[in-house]
């Protein structure tokens, strides 16, 4: 596929996909969304992908957000279309994956862009982020799950106090209040995340895809967490991974997984 508000590079396991549309700050457009879910899905299927960086181009923003215009005119049944489609296509696609999903949150992240961050697994941010809700200065709340997983992530009070205040919050009140997990010069943003997937690649991967569902079981409404966990954990007694994983620790040398 030619994709137009993307960029895709393929190096050592790890896609890098760039939201492309830095004259709009990155703004989410349908059809970034759909590029999104394209990319995904294929990156979901390729063997010879490990992991994702998302980022967004250029110095200001990862994803300043979604293209107000696209939705200005919606009413209360194609709302709630245009945001289901973004859940089902997308949001929720990242959260589910096995494939670890690192956000690379270089400038702005607000609205839809934080939204596209929170998705991801783990998140790093440059000196100069600055992350918000702003929905209710349109009239709106979130609407691609940023009531559910910010609360999640830093708490109920916290929340609403961003949520109700439409505030954008730098870069270091994010990583205090634990919105995002690591904070860097702007210059080693990518290298950062780089580092990061490395460590994670270099772990079992069909581990790690078990410890992703077992830990998103814990949020989950109708699923018992714990039941989840023993789940996963004795799928991995069958992988050859386990017994490479144990030969290794025993034998005091590195262990080579192949995801199997």
């Amino acid at each position: 596929m030619n994709y137009q508000n993307i960029l895709l590079s393929l190096n050592n396991r790890i896609l890098r996909i760039t939201i492309n549309r830095e004259s709009k700050l990155n703004a989410l457009n349908k059809l970034t969304l759909a590029e999104l879910h394209v990319a995904l899905s294929d990156a979901f299927n390729n063997p010879e992908v490990g992991g994702i960086i998302l980022t967004g181009a250029g110095p200001k923003a990862f994803v300043a957000g979604a293209d107000i215009s696209e939705f200005a005119d919606l009413n209360t049944d194609e709302g709630r279309i245009f945001a289901q489609e973004g859940h089902h296509k997308v949001f929720d696609r990242m959260h589910a994956s096995e494939n670890p999903i690192i956000a690379a949150i270089n400038g702005f992240a607000l609205g839809g862009g934080l939204e596209l961050a929170m998705a991801c697994h783990i998140r790093i941010a440059s000196e100069n982020a600055r992350l918000g809700l702003p929905e209710v200065t349109l009239g709106l709340i979130p609407g691609y799950g940023g009531t559910q997983r910010l609360t999640q992530l830093v708490g109920r009070g916290r929340a609403l106090e961003m949520i109700l205040t439409a505030d954008m919050i730098p870069a270091a009140k994010a990583l205090e209040i634990g919105l995002v997990n690591e904070v860097v010069a702007p210059e080693n943003l990518l290298v950062a995340a780089e580092e990061k997937m490395n460590k994670i690649l270099s772990r079992a991967p069909i581990a790690v895809g078990a410890a992703i569902n077992a830990v998103n079981a814990s949020l989950t409404d109708g699923v018992n967490g714990f039941e989840e966990e023993i789940n996963q954990f004795a799928r991995c007694f069958d992988t050859a991974d386990f017994k490479e994983g144990v030969s290794a620790f025993l034998e005091k040398r590195p262990a080579q997984f192949k995801g199997r």
